[in-house]
């Protein structure tokens, strides 16, 4: 079966926009948030993960995977720390890497 290639757009809640609000309990949702990504890159399902470095509404971050099916990128998305802990808001979308850096 061919693998699918999906990609979720997270979005901090609006109160984490301000750096004076985050406590500790978000920067371990974070952490967590980072490590099942890395667990998700080891098992050969994570492409790509990053963020937009500015601090505003328009910032974002991005998961890329590579999965059997969208019922399972779905089920990743939902079930990210970040996600699941209310910090971060997801949206999917079916996608397709076209050029990558070798």
């Amino acid at each position: 079966m061919d693998k699918k290639q999906f990609i979720y757009q997270l979005k901090l809640i609006p109160t984490l926009l301000e750096e004076a609000n985050w406590t500790e309990k978000e920067n371990e949702i974070v952490q967590h948030h980072f490590e099942v990504l890395q667990s998700l890159q080891q098992e050969g399902k994570l492409i790509l993960a990053g963020r937009t470095l500015n601090t505003d509404m328009s910032g974002f971050g991005i998961v890329i995977l590579e999965v059997d099916s969208e019922e399972e990128a779905l089920e990743l998305m939902e079930n990210d720390p970040a996600v699941t802990e209310g910090i971060m808001e997801a949206t999917l979308f079916p996608y397709r890497v076209a050029l990558i850096k070798s």
